[in-house]
């Protein structure tokens, strides 16, 4: 898997959610270093599994519009007689 890169702005956006779910849900303040480091580290540790679900999800929805596609397919063959 290749590295997944974002945009500066994509990726302030993200630390400041981290840094707010601290504030709100832990009560800690998470200065802005430290939360780039917890994205960075779940980007590298973590990561991975939510892209490969987000495939397998995408497989899925892909596999069952092949289906459909087939059997629109075998519905407009004519008969041989």
């Amino acid at each position: 898997m290749s590295k997944i890169e974002f945009t500066a702005e994509q990726r302030e956006l993200m630390v400041q959610k981290i840094q707010t779910y601290f504030e709100d849900e832990l009560d800690q303040d998470l200065g802005q270093f430290d939360a780039e480091f917890l994205l960075d580290f779940f980007a590298s540790n973590i990561g991975a599994h939510f892209y490969n679900r987000g495939l397998h999800d995408a497989r899925a929805i892909f596999e069952a519009r092949i289906e459909t596609i087939d059997e629109d397919i075998y519905g407009i063959e004519k008969d041989i007689k």
